[in-house]
């Protein structure tokens, strides 16, 4: 538009200055009278209006640091009277925008300018754009109005269509600087105007969002503190009171953790750790899971005994005396841990307690038959040793977690199995017995014996790290002892680090002192009865360890013992029986009926197993020790049984290659051992193995076969009181085989007197408990010929062989 018109003629009028303060046209502001340019600029319009019709007029001109603006509003007095506040004052209109001229004189003390009013009308019918522009700028106006309760200028905002006017509504917009009205002012262009206007009015809506936005997330944040910090005041109020009702001081549940690693006595790396965390604890929100994460790590770092130790008892004859004293036998055993004492003692007496980092710990695994005492044993190891004993079971044991622990990321994690050991032992050499070690399975999960190849390496274990802790942890001080039933389920790797001591089972006179030194009394006390009410004669204890049990254990005994006193004790108490009483040999029938393992010795000539040919004893290891095994022989009709070798008795492939060779040896030196070995050629031979239901596997039954198919060839019976072992080769030499002690032990539980070894195993005779021995013939040959000769009893002369016919 047009900033002039000719219609307009000059003014000349008095300049009313607004310091700071813009007036823009449409406005109606009350000014102050005590002010000297405003009340000199209203009393000269008050003169120059008495000689002019209408009321007197002004010059309002912003003055921003002393310096006018080029355009002003004319202004019109409405009124002169009193403000509110009781000062003078006049009421200024508004009308319109004025371009300042050149200076001029006038009546009063103002200063006089000339000037011309500019036009400001606006096209009509307004353009689309503009009006699109109208609508903007009262939509964003009345959003600002109503956001501040300003209900009642809504209406006369909508109901302006004026372009110019509506522009120069927003000089009532509090939120505009002194510089933006200004630009307001200079615009003479309405639709510009309007359009600067516009964009003040978004642009401040914007950010009046943005703040109110952050208004609100610090109000919410503020809000959250507050509501923590009440709560958090009033759990510490509850638990005082808590406190003071359970009687317990005030300092006792101290949730400052820095306070507590600082004063532990930690490892330095350890102790640097566990700062960090306390660091992560304290940046950490107390909603955050990961603070009760942190929390569990600490507690479980802090109950860790790092420099708890006990002290080793260097009595070493008291040692023994300890371990004598609790278990009879395992004098294997025994005298190893008294080398580890002795061995202890000196390096302690020499200064060598931790040589490149390691201490002096050992590893055992006590590898036997269940119920020769391997895990009572540790107990008393550490009796011996003055040290904490901890027990783990490791039986059905498959996470590899168990034993290393679970990572600290995971819901619910521990420790594993040997920090939780040696947390619970209170100290950092405690004896450790890890039971049965030989049941650890693996799956998915990993594999628990792989996992413990650095727990039992004396090499390794100085530095062992558990995954849930992440600090190495010393275990080169703790004696490990590991049991295990059966040696072959043991990982080669895995029986590589530790020290095999094996434990083979009791002879009847150990069975009869422990029966009547720890089974006895213990029972007695079970039962509800005195030492001086039951007496056991000696007698009365071995016919139970010899005939009533057959084990490499004492078990089977202990309960046979408790069945007895039971029997005692429910007569007594039926009237039926008076204490105290003293039990001999010949009351257990009564007691507890016959026995249920008699020895073939002891049986009658035509009961016994080996009464017919074809029938031999031998010897074999199972997973409860040792034990006899009688192996049966039989030759089919020639006319109804096919030729060939049948057998029976769940055997496996090795056993099934022994009866092979031992057909084969007897088919090929047949004539050298005067055996009618025609048969063999048109009769079935089936070899069986009594206790079918039980899985056998093994060379060592080849002798046993070989003397059985002897037997059944020339009619001769086997001894009833020779038991025998060994491999055979096709040569007919006697081979070495394994357990010699164990099957010696079980010749002697079931009463045979002469025993047949290989040659090659005499040394292991050094093993077998010397009463044994004397109880026992041991043969040591090197060729099956010599076996059949002590083997088979002389032919009967005049008779014929009596050869069992399989049907």
């Amino acid at each position: 538009m047009a900033a002039e018109s000719a219609a307009f003629t000059p003014l000349t009028l008095p300049v009313l200055p607004l310091d700071d303060e813009v007036v823009l046209p449409g406005m109606v502001v009350p000014l102050d009278l005590n002010d000297n340019d405003v009340r000199a600029a209203v009393e000269a319009a008050q003169a120059a209006a008495r000689s002019e019709p209408g009321k007197p007029r002004v010059l309002l001109v912003p003055r921003i640091d002393g310096s006018y603006a080029s355009t002003g509003v004319l202004g019109t007095v409405e009124q002169v009277g009193r403000l509110a506040d009781g000062d003078p004052g006049a009421l200024i209109r508004g009308r319109g925008r004025v371009r300042i001229g050149a200076g001029t004189t006038g009546p009063g003390a103002a200063l006089w300018v000339e000037g011309t009013r500019i036009d400001e009308s606006a096209p009509d019918p307004l353009p689309g754009h503009v009006a699109e522009l109208v609508k903007e700028y009262k939509a964003l106006a009345t959003a600002w109005l109503r956001k501040r309760g300003a209900w009642q200028v809504v209406d006369r905002v909508q109901a302006i269509d004026d372009v110019s006017a509506l522009a120069d509504n927003s000089g009532y917009s509090p939120f505009l600087t002194t510089e933006q009205k200004v630009e307001l002012l200079e615009t003479a262009d309405p639709v510009a105007r309007l359009r600067l206007a516009t964009r003040q009015l978004r642009d401040h809506l914007a950010e009046q969002d943005v703040a109110e936005t952050i208004a609100k997330d610090v109000q919410e944040g503020v809000d959250k503190q507050q509501r923590e910090f009440l709560l958090r005041r009033q759990l510490e109020a509850v638990r005082k009171e808590l406190r003071e009702l359970n009687g317990e001081q005030e300092g006792e549940e101290s949730d400052d953790y820095r306070t507590r690693v600082e004063a532990a006595d930690l490892p330095e790396k350890v102790r640097e750790a566990a700062l960090k965390e306390v660091d992560k604890l304290e940046r950490s929100s107390d909603q955050s899971p990961e603070g009760s994460w942190i929390r569990t790590w600490l507690d479980t770092v802090l109950e860790l005994p790092w420099h708890e130790r006990t002290e080793d008892v260097y009595d070493i004859r008291g040692a023994k005396a300890v371990l004598d004293a609790e278990h009879a036998g395992l004098e294997d055993v025994k005298e190893r841990i008294t080398e580890y004492l002795a061995v202890r003692k000196r390096r302690s007496d020499r200064g060598l307690g931790v040589v490149g980092g390691r201490r002096g710990g050992a590893v055992l695994a006590l590898v036997g038959p269940p119920g020769v005492g391997k895990t009572s044993l540790g107990e008393s190891v550490a009796h011996a040793m003055g040290r904490k004993f901890v027990r783990v079971a490791l039986g059905g044991v498959r996470d590899e977690a168990e034993i290393r622990g679970h990572r600290r990321t995971y819901v619910g994690a521990l420790p594993g199995r040997i920090v939780r050991a040696i947390k619970e032992a209170g100290s950092m050499n405690p004896v450790v017995l890890l039971d049965e070690i030989d049941k650890v399975g693996s799956d998915f999960r990993g594999d628990p014996a792989a996992a413990l190849l650095e727990v039992l390496d004396p090499a390794q274990n100085h530095t062992f790290r558990d995954h849930y802790l992440e600090v190495e942890l010393d275990l080169s001080d703790v004696v490990f002892l590991a049991t295990a039933n059966v040696l072959e389920a043991i990982p080669e790797a895995l029986l590589d680090r530790m020290e095999l001591v094996r434990l083979d089972g009791y002879t009847e006179d150990e069975k009869v002192v422990i029966a009547r030194d720890h089974l006895l009394p213990r029972q007695l006390e079970r039962a509800g009865l005195a030492a001086d009410e039951v007496t056991l004669e000696e007698g009365a204890l071995r016919k139970l360890a010899g005939e009533y049990t057959r084990e490499a254990g004492v078990r089977t005994l202990e309960r046979s013992v408790a069945r007895l006193l039971r029997k005692v004790a429910a007569q007594h108490e039926l009237g039926e029986r008076e204490l105290p009483l003293t039990v001999r040999e010949e009351d257990l029938r009564e007691l507890i009926g016959r026995p249920h393992h008699v020895p073939e010795s002891a049986q009658d000539p035509a009961e016994r197993r080996t009464a017919v040919p074809g029938v031999a004893t031998g010897l074999a290891v199972t997973g409860a020790g040792g034990d006899v095994l009688f192996v049966e022989a039989s030759l089919a009709d020639p006319e109804t049984g096919a030729a060939g070798l049948t057998l029976t008795g769940q055997l496996g492939d090795v056993m099934k290659e022994s009866a092979q060779i031992a057909l084969s040896f007897l088919r090929s030196h047949g004539a050298e051992l005067e055996l009618p070995v025609a048969d063999l050629k048109d009769r079935g031979v089936h070899i069986h193995f009594p206790a079918g239901a039980v899985p056998k596997d093994g060379p060592s039954a080849g002798v046993t076969m070989t003397t059985a198919l002897a037997s059944l060839l020339s009619g001769r019976l086997v001894r009833t009181d020779v038991a025998m072992t060994g491999e055979v080769s096709l040569t007919g030499r006697v081979l070495p085989i394994g357990g010699v002690k164990q099957k010696l032990l079980a010749a002697h539980r079931a009463g045979v007197r002469t025993v047949v070894i290989p040659k090659r195993n005499e040394p292991d005779l050094d093993d077998v408990p010397a009463e044994v021995l004397d109880k026992l013939d041991v043969h040591a040959v090197t060729d099956v010929r010599q076996v059949l000769e002590l083997a088979l009893a002389p032919a009967t002369n005049g008779a014929a062989p009596e050869v069992p016919v399989a049907a």
